[in-house]
């Protein structure tokens, strides 16, 4: 049986999408069983919808308090098969921070991506603190997630060249679309480890079994992926 995940989205959804991709690929074991969002207006419910896949969508605003929401999210995602010990919840641009009452009832089952190279950076404008900053190497983090902001395990992370002044330059909307092109590589690779389990943390490592250290790209698309990227999750 597929690997059953929860999606959470608050907004375009483009991770969302290149997990379906490589779903659709063969490339990940998995299925995504249920998009969940706290705003209506988020196109990720969209993509959900087209393809038949369960969503559901309350406004955070309607509730009590912080855990009140998330104890109904648990409550929604439990009826689709995740739980502590089945499946993984995906964060894919959910723009709140998760309580105890939910990580709770996930335990080292709920992942995150983040548009920078953590520790560094972290926050909602990794990207453009990172260009700000005027850094050489910039990416992104795909972690497991705790109660504290960006700072979980880290399973995988992918750095491409930030460009200088001399080289042309860039500001932080240009170098997060670069960077987001190799989240749409790494976020659904390190899915895959997870569906195959092949990942065990150890304290604030994630070990990765049978992978290589790392992968690279060339002259033409250069990156540097650690651990590597395997086929059919490699940058087109």
């Amino acid at each position: 049986m597929s690997f059953p995940l929860a999606v959470l989205v608050s907004g375009g959804g483009s991770n969302l999408q290149s997990i379906l991709d490589k779903i659709d690929s063969g490339a990940l074991p998995a299925a995504v069983r249920l998009v969940l969002s706290n705003k209506p207006e988020a196109y990720g419910l969209t993509r959900a919808r087209e393809r038949g896949i369960a969503t559901w969508c309350r406004a955070h605003t309607e509730f009590p308090s912080r855990e009140a929401f998330d104890a109904e999210l648990v409550r929604a995602i439990g009826e689709h098969g995740i739980d502590a010990e089945h499946g993984a919840v995906v964060l894919a641009g959910f723009m709140r921070m998760l309580t105890p009452t939910f990580l709770r009832a996930f335990p080292e089952r709920v992942v995150n991506i983040h548009p920078a190279l953590l520790p560094s950076f972290p926050g909602t404008h990794g990207a453009a603190d990172a260009a700000k900053y005027g850094v050489r190497l910039a990416g992104c983090s795909v972690h497991f997630v705790d109660e504290i902001m960006d700072n979980g395990p880290v399973i995988i992370q992918a750095a491409v060249p930030a460009l200088t002044n001399d080289q042309g330059g860039e500001g932080g909307e240009a170098l997060a679309a670069r960077i987001l092109k190799l989240e749409h590589c790494i976020y659904p690779q390190a899915l895959a480890w997870l569906a195959q389990g092949r990942l065990r943390i150890e304290g604030r490592h994630v070990l990765v079994q049978g992978a290589q250290a790392a992968s690279c790209g060339d002259a033409t698309r250069p990156y540097l992926a650690s651990p590597g990227l395997e086929p059919g999750f490699t940058p087109a």
